[in-house]
Parts: C-alpha cells; sequence; structure tokens
C-alpha cells in the first residue's frame, strides 16, 4: 500500500488502485490535459501503450505519472525507466517523477498537519525505493545500453513496468530483453518522437497489441486557448513563430489542403484570415507528432540527424574537453541578398559550434577567419570560391594561412564513398555524401552535431539521384533555396569542411570525443 496513508484508509486505496487518474491528483498533484488522461487510464489497463508526440507535448510528463502510480499503488513491483541517454532517462524521466514524489510529500505533510511525513521511502539519483526494507520494491531509471541482455532477467516481478523513452533510439536486443520481462501484471510503454521509420517503436504503431496515441501540439490546451493553460507544455506563440519561419512550412491553396497529410489551416495576421499550410518534415515531426514523409531519394533522413544531436549533447553534458583533433573551419561567405555569414567548427567526429556574423567585407571576413586558425594549430579553413568567397580565400593565402579553395562544381575525379562503390558527379555531391556517411548509423556514423534547426533543415532538404553516367548528383542549391526560403547556410558550412580531403573513417562514441 502507499505510505501516505494509514492503513485504516483502506478504502481510500483501493479508490486509487482503481483510478490512477484520482491518484495523480490527489496525492501526485499532477495536472493532465484530456489527451494524458488518457495515455495514463490506458497504460493503468492495457498491457501496451505506445505514444508518439510533437515537441513538449508532455509524453516524459505522463509516463512519469504513470510509474509513480504503478510504484506506490502496488507492492511489490517493479518500474523501469530506459531509453538511449542519460539525459533521457535521468534529466527527463526520474526528475519528472523527484518532482512529483517531493511535491506529493510536501502535500501531505501540509494536509495532515505533520501527521504523515509523505510518501515514505528513499529517493536516489536513479532510483527509489517506496520501502527500503523491500529490496523487490523500487523504481529505477538507467540507460539502455548500460545493461547487457543477460542483466535484464534480473528484474522479474510479479508487478512491472517497463518505459522506454526516446524508444525509436533503442536497438531491437534491448527490446528482446523486455519481453522476457512481461508475465503476471506486465505493461510495456513506448513513448518517442516519430523521426525513424524503422524499429520496434515503429512496428508498434502497426501492431494491434499496442493502444495507440498521438500528441499533436497544435491540440495542446496552450495553443487552443491562446494563453497558458497547462506551465511547461508547448504554446501558441511557439508554433506561431515557427509558420512564420522559413522551411517549416509552406502556403498552399485550399483546394490543395489534404489533412491526413498534415496539412492545416493558421491565422495569417491580417484580420480574421486564415492561410491553409502544408508541414516540412521538420514541422510534422516536431509539431504534428508525424512521421516524416521520406522518400527514397532523400539523402539523409531526419532520425539521423536527430542522434547525432544526442550525441553532441552527450559530449556537451559529460564535461570532457576537445581532444586535440585540428579545427576544420567551413566559411560560408554572405553572398547577394544575404546579411549574415555562416562559420562551422569541426573537430573530426565533433561540430563544435557554429557561428553567424554580420556581413561584412572580404578583409573583414577574413580577418575574422585569420584570428580563429592563429589560435587553433594546426587548423584549415574551408572558403567557397566560387562567388564571394574568392576574395576572403585570396585574402588569407596572402597572409599565408592554411586555407583551402572550395569548388563544389569541379569534378569529383576517382573520390568514392566510404563502401568504396560509388562515384560523384561533382564536389558538390562528393561532400554531401561524405556528411552523410559521416552520421550513416549503418557504417558507424558517429558525427555529432549541435541541435540547430536551420542545420536539421538544411541536411534533411536535399534529394539524390544518378546521372546518365551513374554517378551520384544533388538537387540543385536552387531548388533547395525555394522549398526553405533560404539559402543552407548552414549545411554548406559544413559540408565545406569535407573537401577535398581522402575522408577518414573514425571509429567510437561521442563519449570518446573529449578524451585526452
Amino acid at each position: 500500500m502507499t505510505a501516505a496513508i494509514a492503513p485504516a484508509d483502506s478504502d481510500l486505496i483501493k479508490s486509487w488502485r482503481d483510478d490512477w487518474l484520482k491518484y495523480s491528483r490527489d496525492v501526485l498533484r499532477v495536472k493532465l490535459d484530456r489527451d494524458q488522461e488518457k495515455i495514463l487510464h490506458s497504460i493503468q489497463v492495457n498491457p501496451r501503450t505506445v505514444i508518439r508526440s510533437g515537441h513538449a507535448r508532455g509524453k516524459d510528463f505522463v509516463c512519469a505519472a504513470a510509474a509513480m502510480c504503478f510504484v506506490n499503488l502496488l507492492c511489490p513491483s517493479k518500474v523501469i525507466l530506459t531509453g538511449p541517454t542519460d539525459r533521457q532517462v535521468v534529466n527527463i524521466l526520474i526528475a519528472e517523477c523527484k518532482e512529483m514524489w517531493n511535491a506529493a510529500n510536501e502535500h501531505i505533510r501540509r494536509l495532515t498537519n505533520g501527521q504523515y511525513q509523505g510518501l515514505g521511502g528513499a529517493f536516489g539519483a536513479h532510483k527509489l525505493l517506496p520501502d527500503p526494507n523491500s529490496p523487490n520494491w523500487f523504481l529505477l531509471g538507467f540507460k539502455a545500453s548500460d545493461t547487457s541482455p543477460t542483466s535484464w532477467t534480473g528484474y522479474h516481478s510479479p508487478n512491472i513496468l517497463v518505459i522506454a523513452t526516446e524508444a525509436s533510439g533503442l536497438p531491437q536486443e534491448t527490446f528482446d530483453s523486455i519481453e522476457g520481462l512481461l508475465q503476471g501484471n506486465s505493461r510495456m510503454v513506448m513513448a518517442l518522437n516519430p523521426t525513424q521509420m524503422q524499429g520496434e517503436a515503429y512496428k508498434a504503431f502497426k501492431s494491434p497489441l499496442y493502444t495507440k496515441f498521438i500528441l499533436n501540439c497544435m491540440e495542446s490546451p496552450n495553443v487552443l486557448a491562446k494563453k497558458i493553460v497547462i506551465p511547461g507544455q508547448v504554446d501558441w506563440d511557439w508554433i506561431n513563430n515557427l509558420i512564420q519561419k522559413p522551411g517549416w512550412v509552406t502556403r498552399i491553396d485550399e483546394s490543395e489542403m489534404d489533412p491526413k497529410e498534415g496539412d492545416f489551416q493558421w491565422p495569417t495576421g491580417i484580420g480574421w484570415e486564415y492561410g491553409c499550410y502544408q508541414p516540412s518534415d521538420l514541422f510534422r515531426t516536431k509539431v504534428l507528432g508525424m512521421y516524416p514523409k521520406e522518400g527514397a531519394d532523400q539523402l539523409i533522413p531526419l532520425a539521423w540527424v536527430e542522434a547525432s544531436n544526442e550525441r553532441w549533447r552527450a559530449w556537451r553534458e559529460s564535461g570532457s574537453v576537445l581532444n586535440g583533433d585540428p579545427l576544420k573551419l567551413g566559411v560560408d561567405v554572405a553572398g547577394m541578398g544575404r546579411d549574415a555569414e555562416v562559420f562551422c567548427h569541426r573537430y573530426d567526429i565533433l561540430v563544435l559550434k557554429f557561428e553567424a556574423f554580420a556581413k561584412s567585407d572580404h578583409m573583414g571576413t577574413a580577418g575574422k577567419v585569420k584570428a580563429i586558425l592563429d589560435t587553433h594549430a594546426g587548423s584549415t579553413s574551408y572558403i567557397d570560391t566560387i562567388g564571394e568567397g574568392a576574395g576572403v580565400n585570396s585574402r588569407l593565402v596572402e597572409q599565408k594561412a592554411n586555407s583551402i579553395s572550395v569548388k563544389f562544381s569541379e569534378g569529383a575525379g576517382e573520390h568514392k564513398d566510404l563502401t568504396g562503390e560509388r562515384q560523384f558527379a561533382n564536389m558538390r555531391a562528393y561532400c554531401w555524401w561524405a556528411v552523410r556517411d559521416a552520421l550513416d548509423p549503418k557504417l558507424d556514423g558517429q558525427l555529432a552535431l549541435p541541435p540547430i534547426d536551420e542545420l536539421t533543415q538544411d541536411l534533411t532538404a536535399p534529394t539524390w539521384k544518378h546521372n546518365s553516367a551513374g554517378k551520384i548528383l544533388i538537387q540543385p542549391k536552387d531548388e533547395i533555396k525555394v522549398a526553405l526560403g533560404r539559402s543552407p547556410d548552414h549545411g554548406d558550412a559544413l559540408t565545406m569542411t569535407y573537401y577535398p580531403e581522402k575522408i577518414k573513417r573514425r571509429m567510437g562514441s561521442p563519449g570518446n570525443l573529449g578524451r585526452g
């Protein structure tokens, strides 16, 4: 039984066990929207539940509430929280659980004038023990890769709940291990942002075994009310700002609307007028909770970029330092109609950062590049010299700086991809494909990229095809600019850093990036 209530209150305890929504309100003091309430009830009564969600829609919050209901109302019980990274499990799921635990304790102490201290037990960094004298009754969170497949067998219990957050990023062997636990009164929950159209989490949405939910940001109470109803959830202003930014949506005629594809109407800001919009893949996944419309000709899938963002976050949160790799500085010089230039700082498989500078004359840009190169031993700048960058590179060469003239239109010669099978029509195709190889999980791609929306859009926008000679061509930049509504500056700055040296494949993980 829950430690918050005396044995004489067994009727109240039974009412909570019968209705987790009541327990979440009465004890955990959480406020759920209607969609979250349906999810919590599903986890209570259904063996398997899968949730895909847009950004900041509360999927992890409702999963944490379910975890706290299960572990506090069923004894003995075990709750396992897992995911691809410590950030997702400890910093988000466990943190939400601990906040609910603290809020419940404070409420119970206040309600009973200190007669009861709260839920009881102890909450550590990764684990809740409702009763320290009952070692088989706990809530535990850990990164999936920290536990070997054979270790999962030690978590059997008459009552068990397993919650996998960001489930798209978990390997099949993790799900195989979890399946061995799902006996007796068991529950399995998957929560994910829909970026990857393969794997166990993707198949769950097609399986009759799972009760399925989609958390659409546009249906959040905060968005519908145009004010904050539930603190912490996505709000109207965030979505409205995305719609105004280039590359997120495309204005279409009402006759072209197809709601099944995510097309929607939104205020234009002109009186009571509404416009019709078609979402980009990034808008589909981050806002609508829909899978991307990736085709076979898409150069870089969104899921690969999202995985690289997690590697970058893991490196930053580890407190590691750079390990001595030379800086490759990609410089996208501002051209006609642009008021900013973009610098990409890449150290082997780590892109430390991007910088945007106000447009300046060639000498000013060359000065900024030279100052960066002078502070990084062995560094090299890569500048597109077909256009505005020619003068910048010439000045750097005059100053004896290590600067490489990038000519994307040149032939790629005998340069091939990492598999040694593909050839390219020009250096632009070679460099873009080199970024693809550095992200491809099948090639052990370990490139770590900062989570920048413009970069994500730039990398996921291009398509590719073979020319008549069987060599790879990348979609023309003019077409990409039309699709994005702007120039792909971040993507260009990154791809320049892969020119024209032979790509060296580096094995390892982000955890090794900062050692040394």
